[in-house]
């Protein structure tokens, strides 16, 4: 599968059927789900229709969320990038929400701001006619100084699917 972006540790390239095993792994864990509604799915199948799901991104918006491989290992260990949100969500309609999950063991390592900076960069490069915002639920204070690190801003508080949610925009 072709390359997208290459980090020191890690390549990015689009979600893709041999993922999986590694969606599952990941979205299947309560404790990743903590701050995503508490829903991890409970079956591989689950993991495929969403990969399919992503792929179909692919095909019509020419953009979604990318596979996370460590370099050292070849591993998936999560998903990264942009999905285009058409939906009104805040006030804000066709943007670029961006993302970022990881499987538990990959926590800790840097790994989101490293592909976060690297995701950042080829927006600028090959994306800049969207406009690039990011939530995260209250809690979630990893996600938040990660976002602040991208060169995101909290600038509101607002409710999504019943739970409390900072909104953000780029800093100038």
């Amino acid at each position: 599968m072709e390359t997208i972006i290459e980090t020191e540790r890690l390549l990015i390239r689009k979600i893709d059927i041999s993922d999986k095993k590694g969606m599952y792994l990941l979205d299947s864990d309560p404790e990743v789900h903590r701050y995503l509604g508490a829903k991890p799915i409970s079956h591989e199948e689950e993991a495929l229709t969403y990969i399919e799901f992503i792929q179909q991104q692919y095909r019509d918006n020419g953009i979604a969320r990318w596979a996370v491989i460590e370099k050292e290992t070849g591993e998936f260990i999560g998903w990264t990038g942009f999905k285009l949100i058409t939906n009104t969500i805040n006030a804000h309609t066709n943007y670029l929400d961006v993302g970022y999950r990881f499987i538990k063991s990959a926590w800790g390592k840097g790994y989101a701001t490293e592909c976060g900076k690297a995701c950042m960069e080829y927006a600028k490069k090959h994306l800049a006619r969207y406009e690039l915002y990011a939530m995260t639920e209250i809690g979630n204070s990893n996600s938040k100084k990660v976002l602040e690190k991208l060169g995101f801003e909290a600038v509101e508080i607002f409710d999504f699917e019943g739970d409390p949610h900072y909104w953000y925009n780029l800093r100038n």
